[in-house]
């Protein structure tokens, strides 16, 4: 009889233990040590820098560490922005400057507090004009700028195309065109197009030129309609271009699943940042549910090589786009601070911004930090640096207000 009490009392106690551990535990984590919110839907637009996330999904790394994902295809960033504000998506693919834009309530996004804790990417973007510019000669904003001028004086400016106003590609080619004294405000019309829309828009003449993210600038080329002027790793070598970012809220509330996310997405980086597995990479997110095009079309910059579509040979560029190697992955105050004097450059914001405190909400390297540590892995250990652009000036994120107001081409009153 004592016997059987006690195989019952030990039955019974094991099945209440059992109660409260998840259907999907395999005997690794209990729990207690798992993500708070294990299935996470992350939001990306059809570019080639998703790649990250989506190497995560297709190579099982999300579920290796217990996150249950769902890759969502947004059709603009402005989608993108709102399925985050929203709690649809509890992850993103995201241009830098939107994270600043929605924790502001920039240029009518909602007030809702960003983070970014993690970059995906480095480099690989480009502005691209059309093949009627290359015929007169053009390939510099000074070149461009007695047709542009002369454009604007007859009442029909010339057009160039950006994907949205706070984000990483308006600001490439705002620094450019304004390097060669055009302001994009005045002298020009600035509009927003979708990336995986330019390519037709440019073929049916709405624009003269835009920037964007592969594979569209290398489309354009494919498709003899434009040419390669400059890509942004020339005008700033080793540039943060996409962030991996969260709504403040999500992220307090599941710290976990951040770093969770996280981790998977940095074993995916470095997966892609190993040259052999570029081909597989671009077969994989050129499918119809990501990218849409051909793998072909994909690789050749993610392998670094540059055809131009000018004439030039094309040429093999060190600063290709990375996606873990050289502290990719590192979110940089500093590079924050940068983008509020772009904001106030460009008359987006008034005078008076809190340049320190924003970076220090918005940009997270303390998250990434962790999730370094846990995975033995180097972090810097300084949040500030300066930058050096491809005109010569330097920025010192010491003096930002200083920096944003020294430029001959702005919009500050």
């Amino acid at each position: 009889m004592d016997v059987t009490r006690r195989e019952f009392i030990r039955a019974t106690s094991t099945a209440a233990l059992l109660a409260g551990v998840p259907g999907g535990w395999a005997g690794g984590v209990y729990a207690a040590d798992g993500p708070e919110a294990p299935k996470v839907r992350i939001g990306i637009i059809a570019l080639t820098d998703c790649s990250s996330i989506v190497m995560a999904h297709e190579l099982g790394l999300f579920k290796k560490h217990g996150i249950e994902s769902t890759i969502s295809k947004e059709a603009s960033w402005a989608v993108i922005r709102d399925r985050l504000t929203l709690g649809e998506n509890q992850a993103t693919h995201m241009l830098l400057g939107m994270p600043y834009a929605s924790t502001m309530g920039l240029l009518g996004a909602p007030v809702k507090p960003m983070i970014i804790p993690f970059y995906l990417n480095r480099n690989g973007q480009a502005i691209t004009l059309t093949k009627a510019l290359l015929e007169k000669g053009v390939k510099t904003p000074q070149q461009l700028k007695p047709l542009a001028l002369e454009a604007k004086a007859k009442g029909y400016p010339m057009t160039f195309a950006m994907t949205y106003p706070p984000g990483t590609h308006a600001m490439w080619i705002r620094y450019w065109l304004a390097s060669g004294g055009i302001n994009p405000d005045k002298d020009v019309s600035l509009i927003t197009i979708p990336p995986p829309q330019m390519v037709a828009n440019m073929k049916v003449g709405k624009m003269d030129g835009f920037c964007v993210g592969e594979p569209w600038n290398a489309r354009a080329i494919a498709d003899g309609i434009g040419f390669t002027a400059i890509t942004t790793q020339q005008i700033w070598p080793d540039h943060p271009e996409k962030v991996l970012s969260f709504t403040e809220e999500f992220a307090t509330k599941n710290p976990k699943t951040v770093k969770a996310v996280i981790r998977a997405v940095v074993e995916a980086s470095q997966y892609i940042d190993k040259m052999e597995n570029r081909p597989h990479v671009a077969e994989v997110v050129a499918r119809p549910q990501y990218i849409n095009t051909q793998k072909e079309v994909i690789l050749g910059r993610m392998l670094g090589q540059y055809d131009y579509g000018d004439g030039r040979p094309a040429e093999q560029d060190k600063y290709y786009m990375t996606f873990f190697d050289r502290h990719t992955n590192f979110p940089w105050k500093s590079h924050g601070i940068w983008w509020l004097t772009q904001f106030r450059r460009w008359g987006m914001v008034k005078e008076g911004v809190d340049y320190p405190g924003l970076a220090n909400r918005v940009h997270r390297p303390d998250i990434y930090r962790e999730v370094a540590k846990e995975m033995s892995l180097d972090a810097p250990q300084e949040d500030m640096q300066k930058e050096k652009f491809f005109d010569g000036v330097e920025f010192d994120p010491a003096r930002p207000e200083e920096y944003a107001r020294a430029f001959a081409v702005h919009n500050m009153v």
